[in-house]
C-alpha cells in the first residue's frame, strides 16, 4: 500500500459524470499522490480544478496509464473496451461506468452496500452498475438479506441527465421555446441514434435506449439482468419499464416486491432501512413526507418512502426510491469501489 497516496486517472472528466467523479473524489479523503485527468482528443488542452491545482486534460491513449493504480472511466463503452484493457495492462485497476464490462461473468459488477466482497474476485475491470439499478439494489438489499425476495416489478422515472449534458441543454431549450411560444426541433431524446426523437419537455416519454427483440428496452434489460448478478439470485423475478421525465437530476422508482417471508410489517421494514448503510428513509405520509429528486441532488445517500404493504398480495411491498443519478448512480459508487479496493488492500 502506498502511504502517501495513490495514483489515480479519470478517464472522461469533461462529462457530466467525469466532473461528478473530480467532485467526489475532492470531497472524500482518499490520498491521492497522483491525479490524470483524461478525455477525448477534441477536449484535450483544456483545464480542470481540482482541490485548487490547475490541471491540463490529456487524450486518453495506452501510454496514459503508466504508473496509475485506480482508473475511473466514464467516457463511453466504446473507449472503455478500447482502452480498459490496456489500462489493466499497465497495472491499473479499472472502475468503468459504461456497460461494456457489466455482464461478463469474469468481471464483478459492484454495489459496495450489497456485494463489496465481489471486488476481490477482480481481473483488473470492476464494473459499475446502471444508475437505476444501483439506487434500486441499495434499497432493496436490507429486506432481502433479512426477509428473502421473490419477485421485482419496478418503474422508473428518469432525468434528462441520464442522456448526458446534450439531454439537458434539450430539455431547457425546449421548456424556453414552449414557454415562448416558439418552434423547436427534437434532436437528443429518446435515443440520439435513433431515427425518430420527441419532446420531452412538459411530456413523458417511454423509451429509454433501444428496443430489444423482446419489446424491453436495453435500459430495461440493464435492470433485469443487473440486479440478478449484483445480488447473485439468476432465479429472481424481475421486471421494468423505465421511463425519462422532464427532470434534470434524480432518478425516482416505484418498486413492488414480494418477499418469501410470508408476513412483515411497514414498522419492521422502516427499522431495516433507518439502519441501512447509504439510505435515507424519508416515509411520514401523515406529513405529507417522501423522497423527491429536488431534494436529492447533491447527496450520497439512496432515500425511500411511501413504503406500504400491498393489499392483496400478503408479501408484497411497494417502495418508492429516490436517488442523484450522477453521484450514487454513478461518481458516488464508482469512488465507493475505489475505496473498498483501498480498504481490503486490493492494490
Amino acid at each position: 500500500m502506498d502511504t502517501k497516496g495513490y495514483r489515480i486517472a479519470v478517464v472522461g472528466a469533461t462529462g457530466a459524470v467525469g466532473k461528478a467523479m473530480l467532485k467526489t473524489l475532492e470531497e472524500r479523503n482518499l490520498p491521492i499522490s497522483e491525479l490524470k485527468v483524461l478525455s477525448s482528443k477534441r477536449s484535450a488542452g483544456k483545464k480542470v480544478t481540482f482541490k485548487g491545482k490547475e490541471y491540463t486534460l490529456e487524450e486518453a491513449v495506452p501510454e496514459s496509464f503508466e504508473g496509475i493504480q485506480i482508473a475511473l472511466f466514464s467516457a463511453g463503452g466504446s473507449v472503455s473496451k478500447e482502452l480498459a484493457p490496456e489500462a489493466v495492462k499497465r497495472g491499473a485497476v479499472v472502475i468503468d461506468n459504461t456497460s461494456a464490462f457489466r455482464m461478463d461473468p469474469e468481471v464483478p459488477l459492484v454495489v459496495p452496500e450489497v456485494n463489496e466482497e465481489d471486488i476481490k474476485k477482480h481481473n483488473g475491470i470492476i464494473a459499475n452498475p446502471n444508475c437505476s439499478t444501483i439506487q434500486m439494489v441499495a434499497a432493496l438489499e436490507p429486506i432481502r438479506a433479512a426477509y428473502g425476495l421473490k419477485k421485482v416489478v419496478v418503474s422508473t422515472y428518469q432525468a434528462v441527465s441520464g442522456a448526458g449534458a446534450a439531454a439537458i441543454n434539450e430539455l431547457k431549450d425546449q421548456a424556453r421555446a414552449i414557454l415562448n411560444d416558439e418552434p423547436f426541433k427534437p434532436e437528443i431524446l429518446p435515443v440520439k441514434s435513433e431515427e425518430k426523437h420527441y419532446q420531452i419537455a412538459f411530456n413523458v416519454v417511454p423509451q429509454i435506449d433501444k428496443f430489444e427483440e423482446n419489446g424491453y428496452t436495453f435500459e430495461e434489460m440493464k435492470m433485469i439482468n443487473e440486479t440478478k448478478k449484483i445480488m447473485h439470485m439468476p432465479e429472481l423475478h424481475v421486471a421494468a419499464t423505465c421511463v425519462r421525465l422532464p427532470v434534470v437530476t434524480g432518478h425516482s422508482e416505484s418498486v413492488y416486491i414480494e418477499i418469501e417471508k410470508e408476513t412483515a410489517s411497514v414498522k419492521e421494514i422502516h427499522q431495516l432501512l433507518e439502519n441501512a448503510p447509504g439510505i435515507t428513509l424519508t416515509d411520514d405520509p401523515s406529513n405529507q413526507v417522501y423522497p423527491m429528486p429536488a431534494d436529492c441532488v447533491g447527496k450520497n445517500d439512496v432515500f425511500v418512502g411511501r413504503i406500504r404493504k400491498d393489499l392483496d398480495q400478503e408479501n408484497g411491498f411497494h417502495l418508492w426510491v429516490v436517488s442523484d443519478n450522477l453521484l450514487k448512480g454513478a461518481a458516488w459508487n464508482s469512488v465507493q469501489i475505489a475505496e473498498s479496493i483501498i480498504k481490503l488492500d486490493l492494490i
